[in-house]
């Protein structure tokens, strides 16, 4: 059983049987860049999980909100076009927002049920080991909080509108977010002071100046083009405030990326609060994903206790939560109760 995440940044594979996720992997591929290979990266992506292209393939998706595509049906089709084109003797289910699976054909005909149905697939498996929780999902771009109440999802929104209104969605990851958008003032010299607004750096900059993000996880293209390495990450940050790298020191840079991790935190932390207010007795976060060090800080200050996804499903897996979650689920559809394993 193979599932797929396919994202408008990343796509993430996980090959699974009989309840155990035995292999998973992440693949950065901006559709927007280049819409028409999203075909040779499924292939790809398929080899490095030694995933046979024929069998069964759970799908779930967030490429359709890509601006390439003008509207989110138009999203759907492509990504089911070129999962056709790539495994064109698999048997697609696409998972819905509702939990069940659709054939591809099915899928086009509604597809706002497909959409964005990643979220969904992982918290139905967050539901199957821990009865009462917050699902905290960071990935590179977004934030999920998908509360969990008596082993049933509890979400309020289902569309991505309706989830960004409920605080269920936020636009704050461990990568890809501009550090403008997280702060408009950062300290230095003793002073608040203004940041730029062009895209000078991102919260993969501050993270991995911290420590908290490797070079390997730093998957999103950089504002100057250079690498995540630290040599110029220095100059990416001194730009926040419109200096350079022989204008501050590290001390300096240091104090800036620690401010925009501390309130990147507590942004999340005050959404986690929200979310939570609607299930107080709710103790329990479930974290996961690439910025699983940013929900597990955002959980403690919301005074909740931590658990890693990854310790039930292994980290690889844990990082592409999703395409395990949704063949995870699939699988478990298909199997005789007694044989599949709880």
């Amino acid at each position: 059983m193979v599932g797929w995440d396919v994202g408008g940044v990343n796509v993430k594979a996980a090959r699974v049987r009989a309840g155990h996720v035995q292999a998973a992997c992440t693949h950065p591929y901006e559709i927007q860049r280049d819409p028409g290979a999203l075909a040779a990266v499924l292939r790809t992506v398929a080899g490095e999980i030694d995933a046979a292209p024929a069998g069964l393939h759970a799908v779930t998706m967030t490429a359709e909100l890509s601006q390439h595509f003008r509207t989110k049906r138009e999203g759907v089709h492509a990504v089911l076009d070129a999962m056709a084109a790539a495994f064109p003797d698999a048997v697609l289910q696409v998972h819905t927002v509702a939990g069940d699976f659709r054939s591809s054909d099915a899928a086009r005909v509604r597809p706002l049920d497909v959409a964005a149905s990643n979220w969904a697939a992982t918290a139905r498996v967050v539901a199957w080991h821990w009865a009462d929780a917050l699902l905290i999902d960071i990935g590179t771009t977004t934030t999920d909080i998908i509360p969990i109440v008596h082993g049933r999802v509890a979400a309020e929104g289902r569309t991505d509108p309706e989830r960004l209104r409920t605080g269920e969605l936020i636009y704050l990851g461990a990568v890809r977010t501009p550090v403008e958008a997280i702060v408009h003032e950062v300290p230095l010299a003793g002073a608040w002071t203004g940041v730029s607004a062009e895209g000078f750096a991102l919260a993969g900059d501050v993270h991995f100046w911290r420590g908290d993000l490797s070079s390997a996880d730093y998957t999103a293209p950089t504002p100057d083009g250079r690498p995540a390495c630290r040599e110029f990450v220095r100059e990416r940050l001194a730009r926040i405030v419109c200096a350079d790298r022989e204008m501050l020191d590290d001390a300096a840079l240091t104090a800036i990326a620690d401010d925009v991790a501390a309130r990147e935190v507590a942004r999340i932390a005050d959404e986690v609060r929200r979310v939570r207010r609607r299930h107080p007795d709710v103790a329990l976060a479930v974290v996961a994903g690439v910025g699983e060090f940013l929900a597990a800080r955002a959980a403690a200050r919301a005074g909740l206790v931590v658990a890693s996804l990854a310790g039930v499903l292994g980290a690889g897996a844990a990082r592409a939560a999703p395409a395990a979650a949704v063949a995870l689920l699939l699988e478990r559809s298909l199997s005789p109760r007694d044989t599949y394993g709880a």
